[in-house]
């Protein structure tokens, strides 16, 4: 179910039963000539709408403007850039909200400079608000000291359980390393394009690779639905196993 068709018995069924609350995280960004400038977000919604056909989910609004940087076109490319403090604070409130509302088992999805999963700057935001939100949240519901309260004299031991507060915002990529490693990672490239092209296949026109030259968008020359359907199976076998 989509968030912004729920109602609030749907979203109280859904905090009741922790259903997870999935969220995408992507860019309007320039891809080369041949992609759009959505890719990154239509990675992340086709495939979290491909796994809540086999799973129950509730699909928050996908996040499309977000520090997508200037590194690939510049301010003339048509990429949307928020500068990394404003884009935090957005997130804060976002992710508070959420926790407030009662909100304890939410993930973002992430399909934007994530190679090897390293920590760019979208992917440090939203991991740093997400932190932020959960301590001002129990500050603000537990008091001052609540860590330190004899309420949590078993926090270590429940690390890996429901009841770690800094375990109720997920932010994890669309594809892990060992996903990125089994079938290939790049920018509007062979790989990107492929997986594109297999989600949303009016998204990718390969005939206009020519329209401008780029290094990063040469090896697209061999994206195809195949290989890109490669690339889908293999993240939701992740995705699987991530969103629990």
């Amino acid at each position: 179910m989509k968030l912004e068709f729920a109602m609030p018995r749907e979203i109280q069924d859904a905090q009741k039963r922790n259903i997870p609350l999935v969220l995408a995280g992507g860019t309007v960004e320039y891809h080369g000539p041949h992609c759009a400038y959505g890719c990154d977000s239509l990675v992340a919604e086709g495939l979290i709408d491909k796994l809540a056909k086999e799973k129950e989910l509730l699909i928050a609004p996908t996040v499309h403007y977000s520090p997508s940087s200037y590194a690939v076109g510049d301010e003339t490319s048509g990429t949307v850039h928020v500068e990394e403090n404003a884009f935090e604070e957005y997130l804060f409130y976002t992710f508070y909200s959420f926790l407030a509302s009662g909100f304890r088992n939410i993930y973002v999805v992430i399909h934007h400079q994530f190679e090897q999963e390293s920590l760019m700057p979208m992917t440090l935001s939203y991991m740093k608000a997400a932190k932020r939100a959960t301590m001002h949240y129990m500050e603000k519901t537990r008091g001052q000291g609540w860590w330190g309260s004899e309420d949590y004299a078993s926090y270590y031991a429940n690390l890996e359980g429901g009841d770690n507060p800094f375990g109720w915002i997920k932010v994890i990529p669309t594809m892990s390393t060992a996903v990125q490693n089994a079938t290939g990672y790049d920018h509007a490239g062979e790989f990107e394009s492929s997986i594109l092209m297999a989600l949303y296949p009016e998204a990718v026109d390969l005939s206009r690779i020519d329209d401008k030259y780029h290094w990063f968008t040469q090896s697209a020359r061999r994206a195809n639905p195949e290989l890109g359907q490669k690339m889908v199976d293999a993240s939701l076998a992740y995705l699987r196993k991530a969103i629990v």
